[in-house]
């Protein structure tokens, strides 16, 4: 499928934008869509709130002054268009500069025009409040707006930022792209109000923003680029804070992402003409097992409760699925402190609850996980999923800090499955039990079976299991990498070592009698984790070992940000191959 791009190609900066005449925006536009369908179409993204906002964004460059006024964009997925007004066209229409530009705003990619690395939701307007202060101090005057929407305002520090900013008394503005989505719909009494705005046409009595203390535009036409530039300069160098609430259509002018706006928030490689996903793999994996899991207890147990913060289609919960848990369910919108909450309300009301979330988002929520679930007789089921080195390969969304931040809360059983049997077994043991808090680390594009006899009782807690036994050396293999020691003490059986394999299953603490048998038979115990190795599993292992006299070895994933990285390429790079491994553990020998 060809596209005309001759408008946009030479777009090197925002001035090229502001030369346009209104129907050449309207064609910049066009253009615009066209060149995020060919992106996506070819190597997945997010598409729907990206044509959703795409005038929206055109506008904001065409009245205000980047880089000398500060945009700063929420859950910046939604910054396609800013990305190509401020010189990464290509990154859109030329395949061979696709991977110079990321999903997000990246600072290292346009210092000028992104000024925050932006992934997570709705730190944009605390973002902003810290920009305007700065300006205030400074006697600077320039514009300061934040761009939030795709489901961004139900977050609390959405909240916590527009109560700040309401009092701060100078410019600032907030530019809420309203798509009544955030991957799937929003919920809530938030979005009630939104839409009950939406409906009246910006004039319904309860307005959440004229009650904060902002004055309050709204846009009906959030795709109409005369409008949107209008209402723009309307509140351009305003003296106090204001809120332009925007009313746009996700997936806007592409009829499969009109239809169906869920399912389009993010898409793999697609056949642009009908929509239909390209190279679908029809392999079993883990998730499936997983959403079967949820739906299974969903619908069958009246005491079951599955809570969901804004990503329900990451675990098999669509539209359908949704409907039939029907009161089982609850969507707390993107909002993790208050999914770990109600988490351990529910549990401690009497309900048996099944949180699954993504592991980089429930980092948000560490302080609940500490005093609202760890401290309180609470017992629930946690179930970590997106973790690891397959997990999502973006810096602002790596999963791989869980080990670290949950196992150093006391009270909450951290368990990591090896293969789909176990991550069965312990689901079940977790969703049964009635005296621990449970958390599972859901094995990621892994459909290993177990090469052993799977327990299906975990409540010896911090029990390893051998699964087969050597000397010399005993090689730990953690989660997603337990098929990684297998392969490394097969390597080594080559070399005339035959090394014991150990599944640990908790990671969230050690075995110190099996550590110490280890001692009479064993030089060296390696341990090897699918996450950081700083303040890792590995490490606390190497604690107990460093008491018996054998040498140990920690692999895993070193502390720091990787961004848009092949899995086997930093595999090889980090020296976490069965090979890399065994060759390292024969020059300690």
């Amino acid at each position: 499928m060809s596209f005309n791009f001759d408008l946009i190609k030479g777009i090197k900066s925002p001035a090229d934008i502001k030369r346009m005449s209104i129907t050449e925006l309207r064609e910049a536009a066009d253009q615009m869509r066209d060149a995020i369908l060919y992106r996506t179409s070819l190597i997945s993204g997010h598409v729907g709130s990206n044509l959703g906002d795409t005038e929206a964004v055109i506008a904001l460059h065409y009245v205000f002054d980047a880089p000398k006024d500060k945009l700063v964009f929420d859950v910046s997925h939604q910054a396609f268009v800013h990305k190509m007004i401020t010189g990464r066209v290509d990154g859109f229409i030329n395949p061979d500069d696709f991977a110079k530009v990321g999903e997000y705003t990246v600072p290292s990619e346009s210092p000028e025009y992104d000024l925050f690395y932006a992934g997570h939701t709705s730190p944009s307007i605390s973002l902003c409040v810290g920009l305007a202060k700065a300006r205030d101090l400074k006697g600077e005057r320039h514009n300061v707006v934040a761009f939030i929407g795709d489901g961004a305002l139900s977050g609390g520090e959405a909240m916590e930022g527009l109560n700040t900013a309401a009092s701060l008394g100078s410019n600032f503005i907030v530019i809420l792209n309203d798509n009544a989505m955030a991957i799937a719909p929003n919920t809530g009494g938030i979005y009630d109000g939104l839409r009950r705005l939406r409906e009246t046409n910006g004039t319904a009595p309860d307005n959440l923003f004229k009650a904060f203390g902002f004055d309050y535009i709204y846009v009906a036409e959030g795709n109409n680029v005369e409008a949107l530039i209008d209402a723009y300069r309307k509140v351009k160098d305003s003296d106090r804070p204001v809120v332009v609430h925007v009313n746009t259509q996700k997936g806007e002018s592409y009829a499969p992402a009109e239809r169906d706006r869920e399912e389009w928030h993010y898409r793999m490689p697609f056949d642009i003409p009908t929509g239909d996903l390209l190279n679908i793999s029809e392999a079993p994996d883990c998730d499936g097992a997983f959403s079967a899991f949820l739906m299974e207890k969903g619908t069958t147990d009246p005491e079951a409760l599955i809570v969901s913060s804004a990503t329900p289609g990451v675990f098999g919960l669509g539209p359908k699925e949704r409907e039939r848990l029907g009161k089982h369910y609850l969507s707390v919108d993107i909002a993790e402190q208050t999914g770990v909450a109600a988490m351990a309300g529910a549990a401690r009301a009497g309900a048996k609850v099944i949180y699954p979330v993504v592991g980089t988002f429930l980092q948000r929520a560490y302080d609940q996980l500490m005093e609202d679930w760890a401290m309180d007789p609470s017992p629930a089921l946690l179930a970590v999923c997106e973790t690891g080195i397959r997990g999502i390969p973006d810096e602002t969304h790596l999963g791989f800090w869980d080990i670290p931040y949950i196992a150093s809360i006391p009270e909450i059983v951290y368990l990591a499955p090896a293969n789909v049997e176990e991550m069965k077994a312990m689901l079940e043991w977790g969703y049964s039990q009635r005296e621990h808090k449970v958390a599972v680390r859901i094995p990621t594009f892994s459909y290993e079976h177990a090469d052993y006899e799977v327990d299906t009782d975990y409540s010896d807690i911090n029990r390893f299991k051998i699964t087969r036994k050597g000397s010399q050396v005993a090689i730990i293999g953690a989660g997603d990498f337990y098929v990684q020691a297998v392969r490394t003490a097969d390597l080594l059986a080559k070399s005339g070592i035959t090394a014991t394999v150990i599944n640990p299953r908790f990671v969230s603490g050690v075995d110190n009698d099996m550590i110490r048998s280890l001692a009479s038979g064993h030089k060296l115990v390696a341990t090897l984790e699918d996450g950081s190795v700083e303040g890792g599993f590995g490490q606390r292992v190497a604690a107990a070992v460093g008491a018996t006299g054998m040498k140990s070895l920690t692999f895993g994933i070193p502390k720091r940000f990787y961004d848009r990285y092949d899995a086997d390429t930093l595999l090889d790079s980090l020296g976490l191959t069965p090979e890399a491994i065994a060759s390292t553990i024969v020059a300690a020998l």
